[in-house]
């Protein structure tokens, strides 16, 4: 479904977790293990809070919301041992591989726009260098003060792009709400892949949602078709 008109682009900026690389399903393991190292289970509530939020952020709620006896910086600690060692496993998602050589071999402006820390990206994006080198550049959430739902990472990624581009002219794909949130905010159109979890008012809030990257038709957006 699409909330509104939809317009031409020229760019495209790519969220990294649950949008390109399957990372949900590992960092849902990682927090699991992590809780339960402490005597608490991640519960299904808490859960839908962390989609979406920085690594930080997600620390925080999981040390408040589940009244951990673990310092923030403790519990951080055992979340980046644990998932810098099992994040280099995440393939990507259909359709996402074949999205991004398209546009690249249409000389389409890309880069990606991920709410990761950087030492997490560079992780995630080790086994898949050959795809990822295809970009023109990419964002990571240290390089931003405010994260998603706040628009700093999408300002930042299309500042530097070269020339800069208007954020009318770019086009976000996301999987999470306040991606999608901070995509608007940015006064950028937004794809959104959401989870079965994400209720139909939010997917609304997307200029467009789709089942999967596998259904997206780039001629809707004025980007070229796929030939095959």
């Amino acid at each position: 479904m699409a909330n509104s008109i939809i317009k031409p682009v020229t760019h495209v900026l790519f969220d990294l977790d649950g949008l390109l690389l399957n990372t949900e399903v590992v960092y849902e393991k990682v927090f699991q293990d992590v809780t339960s190292k402490y005597g608490k289970k991640l519960t299904p509530e808490i859960r839908m809070k962390l989609i979406g939020t920085s690594e930080h952020a997600a620390c925080d709620i999981c040390v408040k919301d589940l009244n951990l006896n673990v310092s923030l910086d403790e519990f951080e600690k055992d979340f980046h041992a644990l998932s810098q060692e099992r994040l280099p496993s995440a393939d990507f998602l259909p359709g996402a591989e074949r999205l991004i050589r398209h546009l690249h071999a249409n000389n389409i402006p890309i880069c990606v726009a991920s709410g990761s820390c950087k030492e997490s990206v560079e992780v995630k994006v080790l086994r898949h260098h050959d795809v990822f080198k295809l970009f023109n550049h990419m964002v990571n959430g240290s390089e931003v003060k405010h994260g998603k739902p706040e628009p700093d990472v999408f300002f930042l990624a299309a500042s530097r792009f070269d020339p800069q581009v208007e954020p009318s002219n770019c086009l976000v794909f996301e999987d999470s709400y306040p991606g999608v949130q901070a995509a608007i905010a940015a006064g950028m159109q937004v794809v959104m892949v959401p989870g079965p979890h994400i209720s139909e008012e939010k997917r609304a809030k997307a200029t467009l949602a789709l089942n999967s990257l596998e259904d997206f038709k780039p001629e809707l957006f004025g980007l070229p078709p796929f030939t095959s």
